[in-house]
């Protein structure tokens, strides 16, 4: 549009009723939306289908621009095969993205965006299914070990083969795996960190876990847990221990377990504001979590950016 017809409709916008003036604004919110989507996605270079290189536009659909690959004969978008595929609203994914940054309850994000609580729920997992693949791929130097356990939970389940029991509680009969989840936490001193939910938590569960990610020369360091210690000795790393009922918390000014511990603490005073969390969505709490940890002033767009990774490329590290 040229400066003088812009300048024309500048003027007319006084003229605007107020439903007028509103779908103006919607209007712009919405083409605005639409800008960070592309942005975020970058340049497409592929088709997501079969990966074919050669492709030309094919219209529009949602506001966004439309693809039909030659070689597989498939229609895409910049959205498609990623989280964020067929979600509606796209002028409502930046404030929705805020309240995740700030970690808004489920209730509170859809009365702040005015959409169904069922679409508050749904966004926010399927929001959340990229970062909760976002791990370390490998831990070197000096790693800290240690597991926090939460409580299991069927919240949502309306089927229910027991009676139902107040969310957020504690467990009758103290730490038990019937009971609770294991999480196990592994941290180096350069803040790389990973996170796995256990079954178990003994010496086979734990190097299921850790034993592709640690560097050959690390030296493992954690409470006097013997699980630890018999992984530590059949796969040959150096080990140390604090032993925190006798309340030594450091030896030597080197070794402790005090930057994890600050972690499971953190992440569990998270978790409490949620009032329970279904075991079955634990994961994805551990990834905006592990989020949070990494990336201390993001942004709304950086957030979409994650969600924009394609699906078959959801396995990703960080170093």
């Amino acid at each position: 549009m040229q400066n003088k017809a812009f300048h024309r409709l500048l003027h007319q916008l006084d003229k605007l009723t107020p439903t007028q003036s509103k779908q103006a604004q919607e209007y712009i919110k919405y083409k605005c939306s639409i800008e960070t989507i592309e942005d975020v996605t970058g340049h497409i270079d592929h088709c997501p289908h079969c990966e074919a290189k050669t492709f030309h536009k094919w219209g529009v659909r949602s506001g966004l621009q439309r693809y039909k690959c030659k070689e597989c004969h498939k229609t895409f978008n910049a959205l498609s095969h990623t989280s964020l595929a067929r979600l509606r609203h796209k002028e409502l994914w930046i404030e929705y993205t805020q309240d995740l940054i700030s970690s808004k309850h489920i209730r509170e994000s859809a009365k702040h965006c005015n959409i169904a609580i069922s679409t508050a729920f749904r966004w926010r997992h399927r929001m959340l299914s990229n970062p909760s693949k976002i791990k370390a791929k490998k831990l070197s130097g000096i790693v800290e070990i240690d597991e926090t356990y939460f409580l299991k939970s069927e919240k949502g389940n309306h089927n229910l083969d027991r009676k139902p029991h107040k969310r957020g509680g504690w467990a009758k009969k103290g730490l038990s795996l019937k009971q609770h989840t294991p999480v196990l936490i592994a941290r180096d001193r350069n803040g790389n960190m990973l996170d796995a939910i256990m079954q178990h938590s003994g010496e086979f569960d734990i190097s299921e876990v850790l034993l592709a990610r640690l560097d050959n020369d690390v030296l493992l360091c954690s409470d006097s847990k013997s699980s630890y210690k018999a992984f530590a000795e059949t796969f040959d790393f150096a080990y140390e221990t604090v032993n925190l009922s006798k309340k030594e918390h450091v030896r030597d000014k080197i070794y402790h377990v005090q930057n994890v511990n600050a972690y499971d603490s953190k992440l569990k005073t998270w978790m409490r504001t949620f009032h329970g969390v279904a075991t079955k969505y634990l994961e994805n709490y551990l990834g905006w979590m592990r989020l949070f940890d990494r990336e201390k002033e993001l942004t709304a767009k950086q957030f979409l950016s994650l969600m924009a990774v394609p699906v078959r490329q959801k396995n990703i590290f960080h170093h």
